[in-house]
């Protein structure tokens, strides 16, 4: 079997397994997601922020994960569900006339990461059966997958440092299968659907974005409300009612709105 012909099937068994997207790049160091991870701690925009931070040369070098890799199989499953009564809430049910709901992020209303996980082992699995060594990571710190999938050519990154999707746009978990196996690339640039767009900087409800692209974690509720100790005051009247995660630059956003449609 060719090298294109082996990509395509390896590729095939993601979509078959659950997949929205699929993209394959090289092994390469992601040295644009290394300069950007090092400015923005330089910066101080990361706070307190591990992930991917924590250790810059590790998450953009994936030989570091898988000695000899060659290839990266990058997936993208969705998680946009339609808000109905009660989603979103910090239990869905059990409401009162005088309750006040809860709001939690779309990506938390339920586990997305496992099913894409598996769409994963399936090819990790094969890749394995034919020789090759093939590690998934999902949700995990040691690689910068939104760089792996940009790269790949899924997508561009919008003004709120979301990578968006053609039909998707940033309603979507990422996950990689890192391998030995040296497959075809699907590299290619996708064109920036932003254009003048701001609607993702001006809805953000403490300013975080400060610039197209950058987004200061030390006023993001996103991340306000992971950090350890105590939220800071100055944006309890921002944060509403949320309890965990905030969607409103997304919610603005034309590309990922319309895969609400």
């Amino acid at each position: 079997m060719s090298g294109d012909a082996y990509t395509a099937e390896i590729v095939r068994l993601v979509y078959e397994a659950g997949a929205d997207r699929v993209g394959v790049t090289s092994a390469e160091p992601l040295v644009r997601a290394r300069a950007a991870l090092e400015a923005r701690t330089a910066q101080g925009h990361v706070d307190t922020m591990q992930f991917t931070f924590r250790n810059p040369e590790r998450s953009t070098t994936p030989t570091l994960s898988v000695q000899d890799a060659r290839s990266i199989i990058v997936a993208a499953r969705s998680y946009y569900a339609r808000e109905v009564d009660g989603a979103g809430d910090a239990h869905g049910s059990g409401k009162t006339s005088d309750a006040v709901p809860a709001r939690i992020a779309r990506y938390a209303w339920r586990d997305h990461y496992e099913p894409l996980r598996d769409a994963l082992r399936v090819a990790a699995q094969r890749l394995k059966r034919d020789g090759h060594r093939a590690t998934v990571f999902a949700d995990d710190n040691s690689i910068v997958d939104r760089e792996v999938a940009y790269r790949a050519g899924l997508g561009w990154y919008g003004k709120n440092a979301n990578l968006l999707l053609d039909g998707l746009g940033s309603w979507f978990v990422l996950g990689c299968v890192v391998t030995t196996a040296d497959l075809s690339s699907t590299e290619r640039e996708v064109a920036d659907g932003c254009g003048s767009c701001r609607r993702c900087i001006d809805a953000c409800p403490t300013g975080a974005i400060v610039e197209p692209g950058v987004v200061d974690a030390r006023r993001c509720l996103a991340w306000l409300l992971q950090k350890p100790g105590t939220f800071d005051p100055q944006y309890r009247v921002a944060l509403g009612t949320r309890i965990y995660g905030c969607d409103d630059c997304q919610v603005a956003c034309p590309p990922t709105m319309r895969r609400a449609l």
